[in-house]
């Protein structure tokens, strides 16, 4: 009689649609190989962090990128093509489980397909779309094709549970596995008290973000240097931004050093007294590092038009994500016409020394570790329930997974 076969190693799919997915996505992938070796086999779309993990993507993730309102005519049949083309490749492999990661127009759409040709394929959402500020129906929505989702804020399974959404489970945000690159040093520390004090200027990036702050950013970092004194500018971009960012750049009053090396940014932050920055991830960023922050936005009017219409700002008491984090409005929001330099100015030279003003930033940011903190690297909690899922996956109908065990 022979030996009974060993059993099929795990087969996951995963599907990421830009770059901040695809990191997320290879460091899922060294957990899930961490935690089940060579029981498990990895598949799926992603760019060039997943393809370094060993996951080759059909096709170049930079197809799927879209920037501004007159670029989606032209684009829309080529992402519509991809859509259907990734729920092909899942529905066709029939993995043990499939996870979607960010990019909710392009993910969701592919897992609502798989969903309809392939109802028993276990589907895991890492990172909520934003349904405690974007369309909030979306959350019970996702219930007929989302078994379980993987939040990286800590707010976000109560939010998922008051507006019906799928299970939801915290499983720790990125930035906790990149606490080290964030914080100072004892050199870097005496750096970040010594003058002249060095200015982070971070204006985002995306283009429209660029055309929309740049030069804001640079006239109320002149009217802070007048008033204040000397500072040292840094402004981390990224390398296909460089070129515009120099040319706005070369007439401020104070030329700040550009750079697009991700370990000299990391640097201007364990060094910086102080930031001025695009409403983003980057102020959660600039929160863990202790820095001090001024936080601004400006969109298109239509894009504006359609905030209020979603009721956008009736539904959050801040939209700067380290606010929503901590809890409290510690960091101050200037949006759209309160975009101005004349109020950055006024919101950011206090910041610079020992004042109420930066001693409550300083103290709210102390608090994230704590309200942030897990067990697990985010990564391995992740890959955790992917795992519980896919192999109660096998045994049938998808399940959720113990969330007890999982929190």
């Amino acid at each position: 009689m022979s030996a009974a076969a060993a059993p099929r190693p795990l087969s996951i799919h995963l599907v990421a649609a830009e770059e901040s997915g695809d990191a997320l996505g290879a460091s899922l992938a060294r957990a899930l190989r961490a935690a089940a070796g060579t029981g498990i086999g990895l598949a799926g779309v992603g760019g060039r962090a997943m393809a370094a993990e060993g996951i080759a993507s059909p096709f170049a993730i930079d197809d799927l990128a879209i920037v501004g309102f007159g670029a989606i005519p032209a684009r829309l049949p080529t992402i519509l093509r991809r859509i259907r083309e990734t729920a092909d490749r899942v529905v066709a492999a029939r993995p043990d489980a499939l996870v979607i990661i960010d990019s909710p127009d392009f993910t969701h759409r592919v897992a609502r397909r798989v969903r309809a040709r392939a109802p028993d394929i276990p589907i895991i959402d890492y990172v909520s779309p934003s349904v405690w500020a974007w369309r909030p129906g979306r959350a019970r929505a996702m219930r007929g094709y989302i078994d379980c989702v993987l939040a990286i804020l800590p707010f976000e399974p109560a939010v998922h549970e008051r507006l019906g959404g799928p299970p939801c489970v915290y499983v720790g945000h990125p930035l906790i596995e990149r606490l080290a690159a964030l914080r100072p040093n004892a050199e870097e520390a005496v750096r970040r008290r010594t003058d002249p004090p060095l200015v982070l200027a971070l204006p985002g990036s995306r283009s429209s973000e660029i055309a929309h702050l740049l030069q804001i950013f640079g006239a109320a970092l002149a009217r802070v240097q007048a008033q204040a004194g000397p500072m040292e500018l840094v402004l981390p971009t990224l390398p296909h931004l460089a070129p515009r960012v120099l040319e706005a750049v070369a007439a401020w009053p104070l030329v700040p050093r550009i750079t697009v090396d991700p370990a000299e940014k990391w640097a201007a932050f364990r060094a910086a007294r102080v930031a001025l920055a695009a409403s983003g991830t980057v102020t959660l960023e600039l929160a863990l590092a202790g820095v001090p922050t001024v936080a601004a936005y400006r969109v298109m009017l239509i894009e504006e038009a359609i905030a209020r219409l979603g009721g956008l700002r009736a539904r959050l008491p801040s939209v700067i994500l380290a606010n929503l984090v901590i809890g409290a409005n510690v960091v101050p929001e200037f949006l759209q016409r309160d975009c101005t330099a004349e109020r950055l100015a006024d919101a950011l030279k206090p910041l610079l020394s020992e004042t109420p003003e930066r001693l409550r930033q300083v103290e709210a940011f102390a608090r994230l570790d704590g309200i942030m903190a897990t067990e697990q690297a985010p990564s391995a909690r992740a890959a955790g329930v992917v795992l519980e899922l896919a192999r109660k996956g096998r045994g049938g109908a998808p399940s959720t997974p113990n969330l007890l065990t999982t929190r």
